[in-house]
């Protein structure tokens, strides 16, 4: 008989492996106590569990663990780590450091699906889905290396979090139950590439801060660049964005990626501010994290002041965002956990074919 991965359950399914197997409900929050605030991956060591019951777990369950094979710090202080999952399989987290927090940009997938062409993780492909429990797992082995801990969560790593639903809302439940992580959901964050159907279904089961990647200010462009755009163009992908449910201090933040002489002109600033107007939400420039064998290239300061004024000008509230790990390829779009390329056109992306895989 296969085991069940005990990090895989999200606490309700916790809860009921327990009262399968005839014991009391305060077992639960003593096996979560273990797991999730001490990192213990031993049933003996579990030492407030009755032999009977630790018994019991050998027989039936296990608990797995990443493991990590590669810690990179790049000259900003963001670090960067490669973790190997139990089929040999790779992934990558990275732990930005800012003034007074500590943000873990975490993955759900080797690999990507979505194509977008100025990507390197897309060059991969879609590998596999992680389970609940390798992405919460990234959780526990940063928290464990940061001498600081952790206290904010971006699911911006390798992957579309929401291409892969179910494991990512079983993950947000754990790492937000008190009783398990206990991470504020005020502190994490789930980032797409415009998945609207799963954009309302995340508001309906696990609402979190939601970021939106836009990059583009117009339909033929966006298409271009993230063929996710042909299935859900912007008008309703803005739309869907906009009916998000935000607690009183939450906030939706779209995206935008600026590419030289692609998505910066002062026309697709002006653009942008007619998309957005009369939204409650904020404007991320990311000047593009340059990433050969890609071509793009990352705009002047200058053209990105100038794109950030057309948009503040608008009423759009917009911020250039720092890059971070550059230089140890921890930025934006550059994740890839030493596989190969694949040998596509560096200006177009994954296979065309993406598109009609995406989820309905």
């Amino acid at each position: 008989m296969k085991k069940i991965d005990i990090l895989d359950l999200s606490p309700k399914e916790l809860e009921d492996l327990v009262s399968g197997l005839g014991e009391r409900p305060y077992r639960v929050s003593q096996l979560a106590r273990w797991i999730y605030k001490k990192n213990i991956r031993s049933f003996e060591e579990m030492t407030d569990l009755s032999k009977g019951f630790r018994s019991t777990l050998k027989d039936v369950a296990r608990l797995s663990s990443i493991r990590l094979r590669r810690e990179q710090t790049s000259r900003d202080g963001t670090k960067k780590f490669l973790f190997e999952l139990e089929d040999g399989s790779r992934i990558e987290s990275v732990l930005i450091p800012d003034a007074h927090r500590l943000t873990l940009c975490i993955s759900t997938q080797v690999g990507c699906l979505m194509g977008c062409a100025f990507c390197l993780t897309a060059r991969l492909r879609r590998i596999r889905n992680l389970r609940p429990g390798e992405i919460v797992d990234q959780f526990l082995a940063v928290r464990e290396l940061s001498p600081y801990g952790v206290t904010n969560i971006v699911f911006m790593g390798m992957g579309e979090p929401l291409d892969n639903f179910e494991s990512t809302v079983k993950a947000i439940e754990i790492l937000t139950h008190p009783g398990y992580v206990g991470m504020s959901p005020r502190r994490v964050t789930v980032s797409t590439s415009g998945l609207v159907p799963e954009i309302a279904e995340l508001g309906e089961r696990a609402p979190v801060n939601l970021s939106i990647s836009l990059n583009a200010s117009n339909d033929r462009l966006r298409s271009r660049l993230m063929p996710v755009n042909n299935k859900y163009p912007l008008k309703t992908l803005i739309e869907a964005g906009a009916s998000y449910p935000l607690s009183g201090r939450g906030k939706l933040t779209f995206e935008y990626v600026l590419i030289k002489d692609v998505n910066d002109a002062k026309s697709n600033a002006v653009e942008l501010v007619g998309l957005l107007r009369g939204i409650r939400c904020m404007v991320n420039l990311i000047p593009y994290n340059e990433a050969p064998p890609l071509e793009y290239q990352t705009p002047e300061r200058d053209r990105a002041l100038q794109f950030q004024k057309v948009l503040i000008d608008g009423g759009i509230r917009a911020m250039i965002r720092k890059s971070r790990g550059r230089d140890i390829l921890g930025a934006c779009g550059q994740l890839v956990a030493d596989y190969p390329l694949e040998e596509t056109d560096a200006r177009s992306g994954a296979q065309p074919s993406a598109v009609a895989a995406l989820p309905s």
